[in-house]
């Protein structure tokens, strides 16, 4: 059955179909802001968002840190965003499997790639494969009841010390979640299957290793301050490891309040007196790891080679870590690589293996082949610009993509739909087409109302605790949820 929403007999002015593929912050705020624009007076527009899993939000609900409740508050924008009537969910179906590109260009004006960066970037050194080494995006993603990632063994209980590798907020997540008391654990969201193996893990010490300096550092300042509240962990920094990694000035950070700001606050911690707590998380700079070493007794991880590096200017005057001659050995049993996300290519899209990333002139994909854009093809968030910023930079990327469309589309006042030179004109824009296509690949698909049926019933399982919610973290449990209180569309 076509949603009546969608119905366009009455109408005069058949609407503009726009196609999102991916349903975290990046495609919501590009859906917001289509829909806004459609209220506003402009040329009436239908938006379907396309979807992997059974549930939206991306890494609001698989990335965000489980202790970060208020950041996950965002949802409720999207969620209105979800509520106009001119908008569909379709989730559980695979861009490439169930739907392809070109299935997508004969039904709609426009396609918006929005699927982020779901990979990770390796160290490319020797014993990155060692058990004991993972990349912070699985574990991430385990801790959060990531489907692909609930059967996920993290060993917490053979290791007294893990290594993290990165200087960013994903790299603060993967150690404060590391050494969080079961009482800060048990009110949050964090999937079960991790809550249990978190709860009881041995880890004492993490060790956050950093490349360059921590002028340099990508932490945003209430991570790293927040790092102090923690109840079980103390938080060192060696003052004079600190002296010399600012010993070079960086007139860039130097101008950064972000960056002064982080400086002031590890000053802080430099110079606490340890309070005794029975964890802590030491916050390292200037090391870069060689390799991975083994335990020769039991094959897992051991150790963690490092080399001690030094900040040279480039000639555009821009400080980078150069290797020195000096070496040093951490024993560990656990490393997590958070050195980045990383974009993965789309059938049939253009793609950039260099930056990982689509590439586009202000949101319009670019044909690799001429430079020219390609007519009715755009791209937003990480996928777009790579994986930077915070989930709000999404919306003013969002506004130049959808800045294009409107440019590249006519306005509401032209008397017929004359495209532009980038604009691209469907063989086929009805939307029960779509469905019907859709229902015959991919049977258990999931509307937005079969996730509201997996939100409510997640959030029944939460209440006698007093946890947000309890995730389900299989997909066939997911899908059963799903179906079980959505009407069927088929009717």
């Amino acid at each position: 059955m076509t949603d009546p929403a969608h119905d366009d007999s009455d109408d005069d002015e058949a609407p503009f179909r726009i196609a999102v593929i991916g349903s975290g912050p990046a495609g919501f705020y590009a859906a917001g802001h289509l829909l806004a624009d459609s209220e506003g007076g402009g040329r009436r527009i239908d938006v379907d968002m396309f979807e992997r899993l059974p549930t939206p939000w991306g890494l609001v609900r698989s990335g965000v840190a489980p202790d970060h409740p208020k950041i996950k508050s965002v949802t409720r924008i999207y969620e209105r965003t979800a509520a106009h009537p001119r908008f569909r969910f379709f989730g559980n179906v695979t861009f490439g499997e169930h739907v392809s590109r070109e299935d997508l260009l004969a039904h709609y004006h426009a396609l918006v790639y929005a699927t982020g960066s779901p990979s990770d970037r390796p160290l490319d050194i020797p014993g990155e494969h060692l058990p004991g080494s993972h990349a912070a995006t699985e574990f991430v993603g385990w801790y959060n009841g990531h489907p692909d990632h609930t059967d996920l063994e993290i060993d917490l209980l053979s290791a007294e010390r893990a290594v993290v590798i990165g200087n960013g907020n994903v790299a603060l997540d993967v150690a404060r979640m590391l050494v969080l008391a079961p009482s800060e654990l048990a009110p949050t969201d964090t999937a079960d299957h991790a809550l249990d193996v978190l709860t009881r893990s041995h880890v004492r010490e993490v060790v956050v290793v950093g490349r360059r300096g921590p002028a340099q550092a990508a932490f945003t300042n209430p991570e790293l301050r927040e790092l102090g509240e923690l109840a079980d962990a103390d938080i060192v920094v060696d003052p004079d490891e600190l002296d010399r990694a600012l010993a070079v000035p960086d007139p860039d950070a130097a101008e950064d309040a972000t960056s002064r700001r982080n400086v002031d606050i590890l000053r802080s911690y430099a110079s606490r007196a340890p309070a005794g707590r029975p964890k802590r998380i030491v916050l390292r700079f200037l090391l870069s790891p060689t390799a991975l070493v083994p335990d020769p007794a039991t094959g897992h991880l051991g150790a963690v080679e490092l080399v001690r590096n030094r900040l040279v200017a480039d000639p555009d005057g821009r400080l980078r870590a150069q290797a020195t001659d000096e070496r040093e050995t951490i024993s560990a049993g656990l490393v997590f690589r958070a050195i980045g996300y990383r974009g993965i290519p789309l059938p049939g899209v253009p793609f950039d293996e260099r930056a990982a990333t689509i590439p586009h002139d202000h949101g319009r994909v670019l044909d690799l082949s001429t430079g020219a854009p390609l007519p009715g093809e755009y791209v937003v968030g990480w996928i777009k610009r790579g994986p930077s910023g915070v989930i709000g930079t999404n919306k003013k990327d969002a506004q130049e993509t959808v800045d294009a469309i409107f440019a590249d589309f006519p306005s509401a006042d032209d008397s017929a739909l004359t495209p532009l030179s980038f604009a691209h004109t469907p063989d086929t824009p009805d939307p029960a087409a779509v469905e019907t296509l859709l229902r015959a690949r991919q049977p258990e698909l999931v509307t937005y109302a079969g996730w509201e049926s997996i939100d409510r019933h997640e959030r029944a399982l939460g209440e006698p605790s007093g946890r947000p919610r309890v995730k389900l973290t299989r997909l066939d449990e997911l899908l059963r949820v799903a179906a079980s209180d959505g009407p069927d569309l088929e009717d």
